[in-house]
């Protein structure tokens, strides 16, 4: 009797050491393989190692740890990852095994995750059962992903548009508060307009309206995009640009001049508000206050060739001319420092002739990675142009 019950608990303590082995080892594999993913490079070496990784995944069932490796992964590896996550579902669904649903609303629920594997746990979600549309999606309209943004948005457009107008008006305002998508805002903008609410577009996307501008600066033959007259070469010595002195131009000489644009967007048309000098160049020029050391994206669009420096430091530069424009056409990644932050922008015009190559013009934002307007603490750009008061 004694033996036996000594012998059960051995037998026992075998069983539960071996299971604690065998998970410990499935999940070193699960480590193992999404490292693995995680390292391949571009050009498609490893993919026959790669492709050993996903299967070897999609065996273990891992759904949730597939997907918090989607965090920090590189868009080959993401697209890996995204392989083996959709194979697991088709096999736990073959398998007629239940999603981990639960589980997959705490992932959609943690903002600090991936927004590309928070959006596919959602959809994977959402195809099993439409009503989690309805119950996730209206806490997203401040979400750090502009997807789930835009449908809270459109949620919110659609309730509006079905209510009274008087009842409609805070409904629109609270769709604004969280739209970043440019058809969402012009569709709100007009309902309260309307709806006789006032709306600043401008400041709602943080775009830049004033401007020092200074120019034409001689860019025939397009040489001009490679030359570093004496505007850009005073920003990159980090010296102020000073709005009294003259300098040598394309035309004589030139000095800064004010300009605001009053567009909706931000768009400063240089073609229109100052001339459009064919085989020319400009430089624009206009300061952001911070109230702190950030990160920001300036978000720019333009059809012209140009060069933008941030503090006098050159953060990207586009040679090309009359391509279509677009808001948001380029985003760039910059470090603002607390205190004054300048930008200045060259903007370059060529000499064609044709109808389609006579736009001369810019618009720029400053904004977080959704695309919500990052206000300064004070700024030469008018953010209130109903007021004409400067933030």
């Amino acid at each position: 009797m004694l033996a036996d019950c000594v012998y059960r608990r051995v037998l026992l303590s075998a069983i539960l050491v071996f299971t604690f082995t065998s998970e410990r080892s499935r999940a070193d594999d699960v480590a193992d393989s999404i490292k693995l993913l995680q390292s391949i490079e571009p050009g498609g070496k490893g993919t026959g190692v790669a492709r050993k990784a996903v299967d070897s995944l999609a065996s273990s069932g891992a759904m949730l740890s597939v997907l918090k490796g989607f965090k920090g992964s590189s868009p080959l590896a993401v697209n890996w990852l995204r392989n083996a996550f959709e194979e697991i579902v088709t096999a736990e669904k073959a398998a007629s095994k239940p999603l981990p649903v639960e589980e997959l609303k705490g992932f959609i629920a943690d903002r600090s995750e991936s927004p590309i594997a928070r959006r596919l746990a959602y959809e994977t979600l959402r195809d099993q059962d439409a009503a989690i549309e309805a119950e996730l999606i209206p806490d997203m309209l401040l979400d750090p992903s502009p997807e789930f943004r835009r449908d809270a948005v459109a949620k919110l457009i659609n309730e509006a548009s079905a209510a009274e107008a008087a009842a409609a008006t805070p409904i629109y305002q609270k769709a604004m508060s969280g739209a970043v998508h440019e058809d969402q805002v012009k569709q709100i903008a007009e309902a309260l307009r309307k709806n006789g609410e006032t709306v600043n577009i401008q400041k709602h996307f943080g775009f830049l309206s004033q401007w020092m501008v200074i120019g034409p600066f001689d860019n025939k033959e397009e040489k001009g995009f490679a030359v570093a007259y004496t505007p850009e070469t005073t920003a990159a010595e980090g010296k102020p640009l000073d709005p009294a002195v003259e300098y040598d131009g394309q035309l004589g000489k030139v000095k800064w001049q004010a300009v605001v644009t009053e567009d909706d967007y931000g768009v400063l048309d240089i073609a229109k508000q100052i001339e459009n000098y064919k085989g020319s160049l400009m430089y624009a020029s206009t300061s952001w206050k911070s109230d702190r050391d950030q990160n920001v994206e300036v978000r720019l669009g333009t059809p012209n060739a140009w060069k933008l420096w941030v503090n006098g430091k050159l953060v990207f530069e586009r040679e090309e001319y009359h391509r279509s424009s677009a808001m948001d056409q380029y985003k760039v990644p910059v470090s603002l420092k607390a205190g004054e932050n300048i930008l200045l922008l060259k903007v370059c015009q060529n000499e064609q002739t044709q109808d389609w190559a006579q736009k001369y013009q810019f618009q720029l934002r400053v904004c977080d990675s959704t695309g919500s307007a990052v206000l300064p603490v004070s700024t030469t750009a008018k953010n209130d142009v109903s007021s004409g008061e400067n933030r």
